[in-house]
C-alpha cells in the first residue's frame, strides 16, 4: 500500500512524495537508527536491514527507504567513513566506483554521473562528499585518479 504525503519544498512550492507504508519491523529499524550514536552503529543496523531483506522479512521497497534515512542520519554524525546501506546514495557510490576503478574519471564518465545523480536526487554536495571519500580511499591504498576537466565557455 501506498500513502501519498505532501511537503512543503524550500520555495514554498508543495509537491508530493510516496511513503511506503510501513511494517512493525521497520518502524523497529527507524527508532535504533533515529538514536545510533555512530556511524558504525548505523552500519550494523543497515547490515541487518540487508539480512531482513534477503531473508524477506523487509520488501525492498522498506529497505530502500530505511537505507536513505541511515544515509541522512550519517551525514549528521561526525567523522567521513563511508557507510554502505541499500540507498539511493549507495547504487550511486556503486556506479562511481566503477568509473573510478580505471583511476580516470573523464568528461563523458562525468556527464552521465551527472545524469544518474539528476535521476536519483543526489545533490552536487553528496556526491563532491562522497567522490572526496573514495579518492581518500584510493589514496591510501596508493593510487592516484585523474579527472578530466571542463573548460569554460568563452562569451
Amino acid at each position: 500500500m501506498v500513502l501519498v504525503r505532501f511537503f512543503e519544498e524550500p520555495a514554498g512550492k508543495v509537491g508530493t512524495m510516496a511513503a511506503v507504508r510501513m511494517s512493525r519491523r521497520c518502524r523497529r529499524y527507524l527508532k535504533r537508527i533515529q538514536r545510533a550514536p555512530s556511524r558504525y552503529a548505523l552500519q550494523e543496523i543497515a547490515s541487518s536491514i540487508q539480512n531482513d531483506l534477503d531473508r524477506r522479512h523487509l520488501s525492498y521497497d522498506e529497505a530502500l527507504s530505511l537505507g536513505n534515512m541511515i544515509q541522512q542520519f550519517a551525514d549528521r554524525l561526525p567523522g567521513d567513513e563511508i557507510v554502505y546501506a541499500i540507498s539511493d546514495r549507495d547504487a550511486y557510490r556503486r556506479t562511481l566506483e566503477l568509473y573510478l576503478k580505471d583511476a580516470i574519471l573523464t568528461k563523458t564518465e562525468q556527464l552521465l554521473l551527472w545524469e544518474e545523480r539528476r535521476r536519483l536526487g543526489i545533490t552536487d554536495v553528496e556526491h563532491d562528499r562522497l567522490l572526496g571519500q573514495l579518492l581518500e580511499q584510493m589514496k591510501r591504498q596508493g593510487k592516484s585518479v585523474a579527472i578530466h576537466a571542463f573548460r569554460r565557455a568563452e562569451a
